[in-house]
């Protein structure tokens, strides 16, 4: 007889995290795993716990309840597919698989489609908070029919994060087919931009200032009492502190500068091209992590390549330190600005009928972007849940201009000391570009005539011209 709720394939620590996750709250999970000593382990290593184990899939499948609910959580891609290829045999019309991965959205668009056509239900399902998050509470972002949401609506409301000013679970439906998959991708590519700016406020301060990683520790938990409120400025303060056993220096200081990436910062960048959506915070940050990894080439380079004489700022210590935390403020309300943008044109385009005050009300807990900030976006869509752009919020364009001198300092300062501030500059020229009535394209359009017979529009009157220039 089934006696499971839910299943879960795949016992890595995300998985057999969000498996005791639901099963705290109450549900029976049968549990998987391609190699059986893992899943054997992790029964012995939980004894009393509401678990079905099962070394084959067909036993796996057996344990569940009709209609069946089962969530993958394998490496994405090709893994995916295999695991789906064994299941589809085993199952029957109106099951549901869940793939809780980080899959890229294109291959959950196929699937779905593929998996519908069989009779059988799939979804899409973005889960982020790593593993904490996914033993006490991720933000889950699904993809789907709204009859499979409904299947799995209780369950993934009470193993989601709850958000700390309204309690509700930072759970919601998406959209159809690979929305849910969409906006995790993106909210990753925004985590690589807060990351990034994160990173060059630190370069800034200990490059210009010479700042140690104790006096770093402080500024940082100082921060996160305000405006910049978030679960990466509490960790990266937390990482200042760290010292290393074996040495007595500080930790941070000890890690090699070549910062890795597992490509869905890269898969925002390229979807936002494909679109034709300007997002280069997102962008200088996918860039900074690819220079990042030229380490042999930054070493032999820094030996030939002259920078500014001055390496130490010359001004008022603390009223730098203040101006990088307005520009670091005003940088992500940019970067935001960008993100939900790019969601909103992917909407459009995919028929994903996003409601953007909802996503980022589902990020205001349990995931890695957490911050009191995204109050201000959530509140910002629910006053125009059609505003085009968060820079023209009253209150978020406000935030920004009262922090535009600061900004522009910053930046200003750090170009002039040699330090590279991909994303500050990126989040200020973005802004600067998107409050400009008119820019240098009419230059390039030009250009492209000349070479090209491209053809161009005229601001004085209708049609499509072309000319001779010489």
């Amino acid at each position: 007889m089934p006696t499971a709720n839910i299943g879960l394939i795949g016992l890595a620590v995300m998985g057999q995290n969000l498996v005791l996750n639901m099963e705290r709250n109450g549900y029976t999970v049968a549990v998987y795993n391609r190699t059986t000593a893992t899943m054997e382990e992790f029964i012995h290593e939980h004894p009393g716990k509401k678990l079905v184990s099962a070394t084959t899939l067909e036993a796996f499948v057996q344990s569940l309840e009709r209609p069946r609910k089962l969530i993958i959580m394998v490496k994405a891609g090709s893994p995916v597919d295999a695991v789906i290829d064994g299941l589809v045999p085993l199952l029957e019309q109106g099951d549901l698989i869940i793939d809780g991965g980080n899959s890229y959205f294109p291959d959950t668009e196929r699937r779905s489609e593929a998996l519908a056509a069989k009779g059988l239900r799939f979804m899409g399902v973005g889960v982020s908070g790593g593993e904490e998050g996914a033993l006490w509470g991720p933000s889950i972002m699904p993809g789907g029919t709204q009859e499979s949401w409904e299947l799995v609506k209780p369950i993934l409301e009470a193993i989601a994060a709850k958000a700390p000013e309204d309690g509700k679970p930072c759970v919601v439906h998406i959209g159809p087919r690979g929305a849910g998959h969409y906006v995790k991708m993106v909210h990753n590519g925004i985590e690589y931009g807060d990351m990034q700016l994160i990173a060059e406020a630190y370069d800034i301060l200990q490059r210009a200032l010479g700042l140690q990683p104790a006096e770093l520790a402080e500024i940082f938990a100082e921060w996160n009492k305000g405006e910049l409120d978030s679960f990466l400025i509490e960790i990266t303060a937390t990482i200042f502190r760290r010292i290393d056993e074996e040495t007595g220096q500080p930790l941070v200081d000890l890690v090699l500068d070549k910062a890795q990436q597992k490509g869905t910062g890269k898969w925002t960048s390229q979807d936002a091209f494909n679109l034709g959506a300007p997002i280069p915070t997102i962008n200088s940050a996918v860039v900074g992590r690819i220079l990042s990894a030229l380490k042999d080439e930054r070493v032999a380079a820094s030996k030939v390549l002259p920078g500014p004489d001055q390496t130490v700022y010359e001004g008022d210590k603390a009223a730098l330190i203040d101006a990088v935390r307005q520009a670091l403020y005003a940088s992500k309300i940019s970067a935001y600005a960008q993100g939900m943008a790019l969601l909103r044109m992917a909407s459009d385009e995919y028929k994903y009928e996003l409601k953007l005050g909802e996503v980022a009300a589902i990020w205001r807990a349990g995931c890695i972007i957490r911050a009191r900030f995204l109050n201000h976006i959530t509140e910002a869509f629910n006053r125009n849940p059609a505003l085009a752009n968060l820079l023209l919020d009253d209150a978020l364009g406000q935030a920004v201009r009262e922090r535009l001198p600061a900004w522009r300092h910053v930046v200003q300062t750090a170009v002039g000391m040699g330090i590279p501030v991909l994303a500050f500059s990126g989040s200020l020229a973005y802004y600067d570009s998107y409050r400009s009535e008119r820019l240098p394209a009419n230059l390039i359009q030009a250009q492209r005539d000349f070479f090209g017979a491209h053809t161009y529009e005229r601001i004085d009157k209708p049609g499509i011209f072309h000319s001779q220039w010489e």
